[in-house]
């Protein structure tokens, strides 16, 4: 709950002090570039770009960019790029109309994709400030506009007449194109699979293993054989074996084969997660999906139809809380309490389908918390929490950052920031909340089996916080370096 006092007559708003100079390109361009959204073939304009450090660093990586600002740039042209970046800018605007068509006028500009970002609302912003039009008035005398996650996708949608994809707290992509917009959904519940390494090389696939490389890669990024026309090779492929089919039987020699059936399976399992979440848009009808996508549903399940009708079944089978809290008991990943499941980010893909619709439930409108290390999914309530802990992999007792949790019968956010806290929470048994391909699983679990040898994890209540924990170290003589534990001399 914000605190202020009212305030009716016009101000004299500095919106220019609110813009931020950066040491570092802001989330939405890093976002940007890390979703090859602007990437070599791409063109970046910043609109409203305050002191234009995105435009700089975005210039110096060797992209086209250019950027305006009214008080900072005001000379520069408004110019169309495939990338248009609105940044932080709907929320220092005051006036209601201004900021309608400052949205408007950059998606004008945006030939691709608007990335638009906004201040969101995840906590008491202080007491003492000024209440003005439908924000307050900082310190500083600048207009803040604190949105709910959801209150900014309605308000973009709304505007635009577009459907925006959100992919952080208040940071969502306006894509122009529909295909293209659906296409990254879809890429965003795509879990990650590896190339099945060669085990019996035969002699036909030893001499054409080069030509056969690109279909390999191809199978292994969707699941199925390519259809003419889809793989770039393809007349070289073609000419030696014919058809796609007999250049795979040729990899089949060579390859466990039950691992490429475990890669369709979780494609397929992919395309089930990704149309399960479009219920919650407007569902768009099979001719207007990107052509790959189409393929894929044909492929693993015949019709449009049948796939949305499996992926609805397991959508709305999470509406009863008995569902959620079975599949997190029955989870053979991650780590369990009586009330929750706790497993890692990167985890996340190899979920019970059901779990990873769940967590797409929050995700596609919330966006996960940047840097989150942990996912916490509630087994007793309709909640799911993102937890973040710096340097999860290198601290053998990371602490707790950041927590947000999700209310997903409203969709309400709360927002906990532990880096000021004396005494936060800290992690043990690490190798839990992952998977034995881990690259760290050994070091992890060989720790854990010191501190139980030691008999340093048998008062669970005690050893939650850093205070605690090291209260335990101390009455034992020992320390903890580099995942290993040292007795102290006495």
């Amino acid at each position: 709950m914000l605190h202020f006092s009212l305030q009716s007559e016009p101000l004299e708003i500095e919106r220019h002090r609110a813009a931020i100079v950066r040491t570092d390109l802001s989330r939405p361009a890093r976002l940007a570039i890390e979703y090859a959204i602007l990437n070599n073939n791409t063109t970046f304009f910043d609109y409203g770009c305050g002191h234009g450090g995105d435009v700089e660093r975005i210039t110096a990586r060797g992209y086209i960019s250019a950027g305006w600002d009214p008080y900072y740039r005001p000379n520069t042209p408004h110019t169309s790029a495939d990338i248009v970046n609105l940044g932080y800018i709907l929320n220092v605007i005051e006036d209601l109309n201004e900021r309608r068509q400052a949205l408007k006028h950059a998606w004008e500009l945006a030939r691709k994709v608007l990335i638009v970002s906004a201040q969101v609302l995840i906590n008491d912003r202080g007491s003492g400030q000024l209440a003005y039009a439908d924000g307050i008035v900082t310190r500083r005398n600048t207009f803040q506009k604190y949105y709910e996650q959801e209150e900014l996708k309605n308000y973009i949608d709304d505007v635009l007449n577009a459907d925006a994809v959100p992919v952080a707290l208040g940071i969502y992509f306006v894509f122009r194109d529909e295909q293209e917009r659906e296409s990254f959904r879809a890429l965003r519940f795509r879990s990650r699979t590896t190339t099945p390494r060669v085990r019996i090389p035969s002699k036909r696939f030893e001499d054409y293993q080069e030509q056969l490389a690109p279909l390999m890669a191809f199978v292994t990024e969707r699941g199925r054989l390519p259809v003419k026309g889809e793989l770039p090779s393809q007349a070289e492929i073609l000419a030696e074996f014919g058809t796609f089919s007999r250049a795979f039987k040729v990899i089949l020699q060579a390859t466990d084969e039950a691992e490429w059936d475990a890669i369709a399976y979780r494609r397929s399992l992919d395309i089930l997660v990704y149309l399960a979440l479009t219920q919650f848009n407007q569902r768009l009808t099979l001719n207007k999906l990107a052509p790959e996508i189409r393929r894929d549903i044909k492929a693993f399940f015949g019709t449009y139809q049948e796939a949305c009708e499996v992926a609805d079944k397991m959508l709305f089978s999470l509406g009863k809380p008995s569902v959620v809290a079975k599949s997190c008991q029955q989870s053979k990943i991650g780590k369990h309490l009586p009330t929750a499941l706790y497993i890692h980010v990167s985890v996340l893909e190899e979920l019970d389908p059901l779990l990873r619709i769940y967590e797409g439930c929050a995700s596609r409108t919330i966006g996960r918390l940047e840097n989150a290390t942990l996912v916490k999914f509630y087994t007793e309530q309709p909640k799911i929490s993102y937890l973040f802990y710096p340097n999860f992999d290198t601290d053998p007792h990371p602490a707790l950052h950041t927590s947000m949790q999700i209310d997903l019968r409203d969709l309400k956010v709360s927002y906990r920031d532990y880096d000021t806290v004396a005494n936060p929470p800290i992690l043990h048994r690490k190798e839990t909340f992952i998977t034995p391909n881990y690259p760290l699983y050994e070091q992890f679990a060989l720790l854990t089996q010191q501190e139980k040898e030691l008999g340093l994890l048998k008062h669970k209540s005690s050893i939650g916080t850093r205070e605690g924990w090291q209260k335990c170290l101390e009455e034992h003589s020992v320390e903890i370096r580099d995942h290993r534990v040292f007795l102290l001399k006495k």
